[in-house]
């Protein structure tokens, strides 16, 4: 099955950037397909997860923390839907935070950040190394979402859930609206 990285803090307000689709033709000997910006790959003939780690190491031009996940785990989760089948208002964005490993949860969920006043992240649940949520499109919401790390005690990267959707998409093999598959939106 397909492996799934995920990197961490990468082309983000213009810190530790680079060119993902560059990356993926580096490690095409993988079938690496590259979805959008934000460092997210799906490897579609991985072999030994440790020699694949060390070989994107190697190719990326700095260092940086390095979420792995099954393509099995996010078609499940994707099956089982966890924000359900009511549509999400214009100004909330649904969100997957893939920990490093299981975390050990440290707070009962739902969890509001801030806790008092308006919210601009909110966790409602978690499953193994997926936690899922919703958030408000907000200059703020970046410094609120690196509390999910405390939170669950482990690094997190998060993504948007149109973009686990377009992953899943090329797992299944489907090509988007457009004809170009691989790439999210």
């Amino acid at each position: 099955m397909a492996l799934i990285v995920f990197l961490r803090g990468v082309n983000v307000g213009g810190h530790r950037t680079f060119r993902p689709s560059i990356l993926a033709r580096k490690l095409s000997e993988y079938d690496v397909v590259n979805v959008g910006a934000a460092g997210t790959f799906v490897v579609r003939k991985p072999g030994s997860r440790t020699k694949f780690r060390a070989e994107l190491l190697r190719k990326l031009p700095f260092a940086v923390e390095v979420v792995l996940c099954d393509g099995r785990d996010l078609i499940r989760l994707e099956m089982e839907n966890p924000f359900g089948s009511e549509p999400s208002r214009p100004d909330v964005v649904r969100f997957v935070s893939i920990l490093s490993r299981a975390g050990g949860l440290r707070a009962t969920l739902p969890v509001t950040f801030p806790p008092d006043g308006e919210w601009f992240v909110r966790v409602i649940a978690s499953k193994q190394q997926f936690v899922y949520g919703v958030y408000r499109r907000h200059m703020k919401t970046i410094g609120y979402l690196g509390q999910i790390d405390k939170l669950f005690g482990v690094p997190a990267t998060t993504r948007n859930w149109n973009t686990i959707l377009a992953v899943v998409r090329i797992l299944r093999g489907e090509k988007r609206q457009g004809g170009r598959s691989g790439l999210a939106s």
